[in-house]
C-alpha cells in the first residue's frame, strides 16, 4: 500500500472514530413532561354533541444525588445512615376548554382552565441512627461505654407553588 493511500486511510478512520465518540459522549436531553392528549372526538361524532378539548402533562421524575454522610465526633455510625434522596420533577398539568350554552348571558360562551405543570423539589424520608456504644474510652482501656440507641427519621420535604388560570368569555 502506498504511503498517501496509507495517510488517507487512517484520515477517515480518524473523522469516523471521532464521529463516533463525539456521539456517544453527547448525553441524551431528558424530557421535562410528557404530553397526554385525551381523545374525546370519538364521543363528540357518537353522542353528535360538544365535548370539551382536554390536554394534561405528566412530569417526569429526575432522581438526584444523596448528600454524603456526616461523620459527627463521638458517634460510632455517620449522622444520616439513611440519606434523604432529593427528586425533582413537577405536579401534573391540565389545558381544559369547553364550550357553554350562554349561561352567564353574551359574550361568555366558552369555558377554559389552564393549570401548568408546577416544578416541585422533594426529599424522600431519612434515618439517623447511633449505636448503644459509645466511641472508645481511654480511661477504661479502651473500652466503650454504654448508652441508649438513638434513632430519628428526617421527614420528607416537599416545595411547590401551582398555579391555575380559569376564564370565561366569548370565542373557543
Amino acid at each position: 500500500m502506498k504511503p498517501t493511500t496509507r495517510g488517507t486511510l487512517a484520515a477517515v478512520v480518524t473523522g469516523v472514530a471521532a464521529v463516533i465518540g463525539a456521539a456517544a459522549v453527547t448525553p441524551a436531553v431528558a424530557a421535562g413532561s410528557v404530553p397526554v392528549p385525551v381523545p374525546l372526538d370519538g364521543v363528540e361524532r357518537g353522542l353528535n354533541l360538544p365535548m370539551p378539548d382536554i390536554a394534561g402533562e405528566l412530569p417526569v421524575p429526575m432522581p438526584g444525588s444523596p448528600e454524603e454522610p456526616r461523620y459527627v465526633e463521638g458517634r460510632l455510625l455517620p449522622d444520616r445512615a439513611v440519606p434523604q434522596l432529593p427528586v425533582s420533577a413537577g405536579l401534573p398539568g391540565a389545558d381544559v376548554r369547553t364550550t357553554l350554552p350562554h349561561v352567564l348571558g353574551e359574550g361568555f360562551d366558552h369555558l377554559g382552565l389552564d393549570a401548568p405543570a408546577a416544578d416541585l423539589a422533594a426529599l424522600t424520608p431519612g434515618l439517623s441512627l447511633d449505636a448503644p456504644l459509645t466511641a472508645p474510652n481511654p480511661a477504661q482501656l479502651g473500652m466503650p461505654d454504654p448508652k441508649l440507641p438513638q434513632v430519628a427519621v428526617l421527614t420528607p420535604l416537599l416545595k411547590t407553588v401551582p398555579e391555575a388560570d380559569l376564564g370565561m368569555g366569548a370565542g373557543a
